[in-house]
């Protein structure tokens, strides 16, 4: 399993729902910032110039709300190694008391950008993000 990372982010007033709390396609938008970020922050640049990733699935367990104003701790891991072109990745989100707000499992898959095809990560790319 990968080193976790982590992002902050704050509920601002167009991520809320008439419920008065955080939108679910706003948490989507989110579980898709942090798996940029994360990319950005460990892939070698030749690597995020020639690949992209595409979701494959979503998996998304939601246990309590976030309002306006309030802050979550994102955090990502990659659990397992890459099956082919995907991968799973794991994303919670803590509030500011700690608790379990949102939990999830989403599928992505590795795309040349020179084919615009599917392929399979490679093994050395992927032992940046299990290391």
């Amino acid at each position: 399993m990968g080193k976790p990372f982590e992002m902050r982010f704050v509920a601002r007033s167009d991520d809320i729902d008439m419920m008065g709390h955080v939108n679910n396609a706003v948490w989507v938008r989110w579980m898709e910032a942090i798996a940029t970020a994360h990319w950005q922050a460990l892939a070698p640049a030749e690597a995020q110039a020639g690949y992209a990733w595409v979701v494959t699935r979503h998996e998304i367990d939601y246990r309590g709300n976030v309002r306006e104003g309030e802050a979550v701790i994102a955090r990502t891991v990659i659990p397992e190694p890459p099956r082919g072109a995907r991968f799973d990745r794991q994303v919670e989100f803590f509030g500011e008391d700690g608790k379990l707000k949102v939990a999830a499992r989403t599928t992505w898959a590795m795309i040349d950008l020179a084919s615009g095809r599917l392929m399979r990560v490679p093994a050395d790319l992927a032992d940046i993000f299990l290391a």
